[in-house]
């Protein structure tokens, strides 16, 4: 699926999309920023005691998927995350979600690349700073941990 080309994307048109089960519709979720997407792999060195050479060698270990963290302005709709939210907060163990992150085109015609994030939950929610003084808008925040990314 993804789009190769010389010139880079522009990072800011993109969708968020969680999947809510097999029987019910995908939420498109209007966030304004996404951070945290990638990978690491951790490596192991191990040397035996009979090798000639006196580095260790180098061993492909597991990998692990960094919180990612969404941010959107706070829109008053309470009934698609906030259950979400409400059924990992009440100890469901099936409430994981498939959240996928599409990179649009310019034209918003073709996803150019997605990262698919597999059995999220959201660990976090961050509600938005509140001031008499400020025209700022209202951002919430929502980290959300996954067992595995992969980009398509």
């Amino acid at each position: 699926m993804a789009v190769e080309r010389e010139r880079p994307y522009g990072q800011f048109n993109f969708r968020v999309v969680i999947e809510n089960g097999p029987d019910a519709a995908s939420t498109k979720a209007a966030f304004q920023e996404v951070s945290g997407l990638g990978m690491e792999i951790t490596v192991s060195e191990y040397r035996a005691g009979n090798f000639k050479d006196n580095a260790p060698m180098k061993v492909t270990g597991t990998y692990k998927v960094p919180d990612i963290t969404l941010k959107r302005g706070v829109i008053g709709d309470l009934t698609t995350l906030y259950e979400w939210i409400n059924q990992v907060r009440g100890g469901s163990q099936t409430a994981l979600r498939t959240v996928t992150i599409e990179l649009q085109s310019e034209d918003h015609a073709s996803t150019v690349q997605s990262w698919k994030l597999t059995n999220a939950r959201p660990t976090k929610y961050t509600g938005p700073s509140l001031s008499g003084k400020g025209t700022d808008v209202a951002i919430e925040e929502l980290v959300l941990a996954s067992e595995r990314i992969d980009l398509e």
